[in-house]
């Protein structure tokens, strides 16, 4: 395909400086997943511990895009890419210094290091993902979907060198693993390669902004219909992440809600906006949030983490491969055809998944499925860019967080309570004392919904014999600082073992069939979610088609705006 000719003569080098931030956030992501063991033996972490160095990325990541792109168009996006620039390297360095903090301080110090450098990293890339975003569809304004899709291939392109990096370097039977430190470094190559892509350019602004639309302009795009969707993501936020009571999340939320809702002039907003939100959290939940979890269901069925990890970096890889020919395929039908199709394919292939169960069928399967979920993310972002171009950076910046937020809050724990609660259920039926003896203390609940799923501490004393639960006692029984609550929990997991570990072998095969049920049942029920998607886009097939077709809009000033209104003609942004 052809350079779009309305481009910026700088448009491809921009673009590419943007496909290396993306595909940097992607590196990072995947190596850090395959180092956690050696940060746990090198600076002795618990599992918990390591739950909270990396958790809640994903959902900072979306209130990151969130408040970036509130301020992109103002603050232009050169001054907010240089943050993104420092915050990647400020990252690195906290990060790579927890050797010497660990030496200085202990601990304490090495875990603050970790903890703080992850954040930044998360900060970093939610406000490259907040720019480059707008940045190319303001690039490329005739090929949006095309060149936001190459855009994006830069984040299974990160996925497949993370993955790959983690199978080399983390180590085998007898091998030793190459120093976390190297490892790590390596998201420091795209940085820095975007960085010097970016140096000395000079950046356009958006749409919106050459236009000479105003940021309440911008807002009054987005509407109080789409403001209440944002709204409630960060209200629930505020309840689940933060620990705030329901009551208390709910009148911030509601506060903020009506304060955005004064910037809009309290003007409603396109009903056809706050329609593609919700469907953006729909894509966050299925793609983000299966993919925090697919790598080890697959690793089950096919009875080898190590196959797991890989069948995840070939899917990445033909993510990688096809989201360069969007285009061509658009030409074909239009963006929402290729999303109606992208959603039955990701229904089709999650159900597979569900259903799968030797190596042949997980890699059939697998395949379907990254066909369907390679283009919704992207291409929902160039619609959303070409039906409403007045925002800005502010509309298209809403889909990320809105989609990031969902996939952090609802994609993530809910698909690990379907396993929960699938996983109890089948452990039920098959032998209730071996239930009884592996349950979690307390029942976990979601939207609503409770089950008490498997105790992950007791499950995980199988997988290893119990060796890191009697590793991690040590390490708390040396460590002076300990908290006395903390010490007593895992001296009662370790005596637990002790009992336990005489059926534990018998006990093994029926926890871990239940485990593998838990997992493909949780696929097949995920699968709703995109044949809902496949409907939503189905009926807006309908709409536009009733309304002559799918058409890109123009962009048109605030004084254009408010001659059409004063002539009763229905502006750009009505439905």
């Amino acid at each position: 395909m052809s350079q779009d000719s309305s481009a910026a003569p700088n448009s491809q080098r921009l673009l590419r400086a943007g496909f290396m931030a993306i595909l940097a956030s992607g590196v990072g992501f995947s190596i850090r997943a395959g180092i956690l063991s050696q940060w746990a033996e090198q600076y002795g972490f618990t599992q918990t511990e390591l739950g909270a160095i990396t958790g809640g990325g994903l959902t900072g990541f979306g209130i990151i895009i969130l408040l970036s792109s509130l301020i992109a168009d103002k603050f232009g996006y050169g001054k907010l890419m240089v943050t993104a620039f420092v915050m990647h390297l400020a990252s690195a360095a906290l990060t790579l210094g927890t050797g010497a903090a660990f030496a200085s301080g202990g601990k304490g110090a090495a875990f603050q290091c970790l903890f703080w450098g992850m954040f930044l990293f998360a900060v970093g890339n939610g406000i490259a993902e907040a720019v480059v975003n707008p940045l190319v569809a303001t690039l490329f304004p005739k090929e949006k979907t095309h060149y936001l899709n190459i855009l994006h291939a830069g984040w299974p392109g990160g996925l497949i060198i993370g993955g790959l990096a983690s199978f080399f370097m983390v180590g085998g039977e007898g091998a030793k693993p190459v120093a976390w430190q190297y490892q790590m470094s390596l998201f420091l190559i795209p940085v820095a390669l975007y960085g010097l892509m970016m140096l000395g350019q000079r950046f356009p602004k958006s749409e919106a902004s050459q236009q000479g639309i105003s940021s309440r302009s911008m807002l009054r795009e987005l509407g109080m219909l789409a403001g209440a969707v944002i709204c409630f993501f960060l209200g629930y936020f505020l309840k689940k992440d933060l620990g705030l009571d329901l009551y208390v999340a709910a009148a911030i939320a509601g506060g903020l809600w009506l304060i955005f809702s004064y910037f809009t002039g309290f003007h409603l907003g396109p009903i056809l906006l706050a329609v593609m939100l919700l469907t953006h959290a729909l894509v966050g939940y299925v793609e983000l949030g299966t993919d925090s979890w697919i790598s080890k269901i697959t690793g089950s069925i096919m009875k080898s983490p190590a196959n797991g990890l890989m069948l995840f970096v070939y899917t990445s890889a033909l993510m990688f491969v096809m989201r360069f020919f969007a285009g061509p395929i658009v030409e074909k039908t239009s963006p929402l055809g290729l999303l109606f199709c992208s959603g039955v394919l990701g229904a089709l292939g999650l159900t597979l998944l569900g259903n799968a169960n030797s190596v042949f069928l997980c890699i059939v399967a697998a395949t379907v499925y990254a066909c369907g979920k390679t283009f919704l993310w992207p291409t929902m972002l160039a619609v959303v860019s070409e039906q409403f171009p007045r925002g800005g950076a502010m509309t298209i910046g809403a889909m990320g967080g809105v989609g990031m937020l969902s996939a952090g809050l609802l994609g993530g724990p809910g698909i690990g309570f379907k396993q929960d609660y699938k996983a109890s259920e089948n452990l039920q039926s098959a032998d209730k004392a071996v239930y009884e003896r592996y349950k979690a203390p307390k029942e976990n609940e979601f939207l609503g919904f409770k089950t008490a799923g498997l105790d992950g501490s007791k499950v995980g004393l199988l997988e290893d014999n119990g060796k890191e639960a009697i590793r991690a006692l040590e390490i708390m029984k040396s460590d002076k600082n300990t908290n006395p609550e903390a010490l007593k929990s895992q001296q009662d997991l370790v005596d637990w073992w002790n009992t336990a570990q005489a059926t534990s072998e018998a006990d093994k095969t029926l926890v871990t069939a239940a485990t593998l049920e838990g997992g493909k049942a949780a696929l097949r029920l995920t699968a709703l979610v995109p044949a809902a998607m496949a409907l939503i886009y189905l009926a807006l097939l309908g709409y536009f088609r009733a309304r002559g077709g799918y058409k890109a809009k123009i962009v048109v000033s605030d004084h254009e705006e408010a001659e059409m209104r004063s002539g009763g003609i229905a502006g750009p942004a009505e439905f």
